[in-house]
């Protein structure tokens, strides 16, 4: 038997270990499910007599060591910041590695180790990242292989609850971790290129400067700049290219009431408000208000936010209860983003028997024989339930397909790496359509800036 050890049993890996214990007795397999939680490990084998379940604190070496030494390769679902302990053993043991996060500095400081001992260190290879790089890389190395010169690329990602569960005002629920979303775009101005010029939006201007998406089937999104687009340029091979942008896909409507919660300072995650364990939500909202002896906490909200009583902002914000002087934080010593992330939580959560959905597109712009064109690539995926989403579908699976891919001696190159070579994710791209994960292309008018 051949041994894969996952180490992280949440969410995301639902899908990873059932295509693996699918595919155990074709293959061969035995997986180890490692968690700091062995109730959790035990859920997700199914008593499959291909899985073993272990409890397993990544903080402790003795155990890390004792269950990496088992394994012909090791999966780590694992935050991104607890990778590279166990990255490192994976050095010493000579053990191959696959994740689904970003390459981090101290990762990347490991690929000379890594090819040295023939290693291979997959990274970015979920949805976004993973699915976004290989399905980009396809579409341009194509472009490229014809002759044609890459001029726009813009790509859009977003988790997103389904339609037939869509049923609050903010068209929006966590189908992800919650702190990341109310962290979204913290940390930088978003930078991109549009039209060979440099640009940039401060975070507090960042909900307000959004582009609209189509999806047949499935009508009208938003999307707002992500972070950093420019690093693109050199993993993707675009740097002479005039538009360079990826953005986060919402509903209509989203961002423009998500700034109401920036303006007022309820993302911040740099300092802990006093007394925030009694702290009812009202008193919450009250805190980012300026005083007045006599108007309420609701006109004081309307007034600082300029929204009317009749405004489906409003509207949103009551959906939210914030208002409420009853409900109190229960948070020691919490930040404003804690605190409204607790509030967002209560309302957001997907119920037992509703679905996520996550929706990718992308714009691959291109002069051919002199022609300008245009094709735009759209993917949509709905979740299952709440064990097998939408997200741990597009995040398990390349990871699940990669591990088996490596395994099998059919991804040969050592070193840390991302998915951006064809015998990654030609393979894979195929068989995630077999899977339902199909990217729908279709040529359209090119739009961006002609000077003609």
């Amino acid at each position: 038997m051949r041994t894969i050890l996952i180490i992280g049993a949440g969410r995301s890996a639902s899908s990873l270990i059932q295509y693996l214990l699918n595919k155990s007795d074709v293959e061969n397999l035995h997986l180890i499910i490692a968690d700091l939680s062995l109730e959790l490990a035990q859920s997700k084998t199914n008593n499959h007599p291909n899985a073993t379940p272990i409890a397993l604190d990544i903080s402790d070496a003795t155990q890390r060591y004792s269950a990496i030494q088992r394994a012909d390769i090791v999966v780590s679902m694992l935050p991104a910041q607890l990778h590279i302990e166990v990255a490192k053993d994976c050095i010493v043991y000579k053990k191959h590695l696959v994740t689904a996060s970003y390459v981090n500095d101290a990762m990347q400081e490991l690929d000379a180790l890594a090819k040295e001992n023939n290693l291979i260190f997959m990274n970015e290879i979920g949805l976004d990242p993973g699915i976004d790089h290989m399905s980009a890389m396809k579409t341009i190395n194509e472009i490229i292989e014809k002759g044609g010169k890459m001029l726009l690329f813009e790509s859009f990602c977003g988790g997103l609850v389904a339609p037939e569960s869509d049923t609050n005002l903010w068209n929006y629920k966590f189908t992800w971790a919650p702190r990341n979303v109310v962290l979204a775009g913290q940390g930088g101005a978003a930078k991109f290129i549009q039209e060979g010029t440099y640009k940039y939006i401060p975070y507090w201007n960042l909900f307000r400067r959004t582009e609209f998406l189509e999806v047949e089937g499935y009508g009208r999104f938003e999307a707002y700049s992500n972070r950093d687009s420019l690093k693109y340029l050199d993993i993707y091979g675009l740097k002479n290219i005039l538009t360079l942008y990826r953005g986060t896909i919402r509903r209509v409507g989203f961002s423009k009431a998500w700034n109401m919660f920036v303006q007022l300072g309820m993302t911040d995650d740099s300092y802990v408000m006093e007394g925030s364990e009694g702290m009812s939500y009202r008193q919450f909202v009250n805190s980012f208000l300026p005083y007045h002896p006599t108007d309420s906490v609701e006109i004081k909200m309307r007034l600082i936010l300029k929204i009317d009583q009749d405004d489906i902002m409003w509207d949103k914000l009551l959906e939210l209860d914030l208002f409420n002087p009853n409900k109190k934080v229960g948070l020691k010593n919490a930040t404003p983003a804690q605190i409204l992330e607790k509030i967002l939580t209560d309302s957001w959560t997907l119920q037992p028997k509703e679905k996520d959905m996550i929706v990718m597109y992308h714009k691959f712009g291109y002069e051919l024989n002199g022609k300008k064109q245009q094709i735009d690539s759209k993917m949509v995926c709905i979740g299952e339930d709440q064990t097998y989403t939408a997200m741990a579908k597009t995040v398990g699976l390349p990871v699940a397909m990669a591990t088996l891919l490596i395994l099998n001696g059919k991804i040969k190159t050592p070193g840390v790496q991302i998915p951006i070579r064809k015998e990654v994710y030609l393979p894979i791209l195929k068989e995630l359509e077999e899977n339902g994960i199909i990217f729908k292309e279709q040529s359209v008018p090119y739009l961006g800036y002609n000077p003609e």
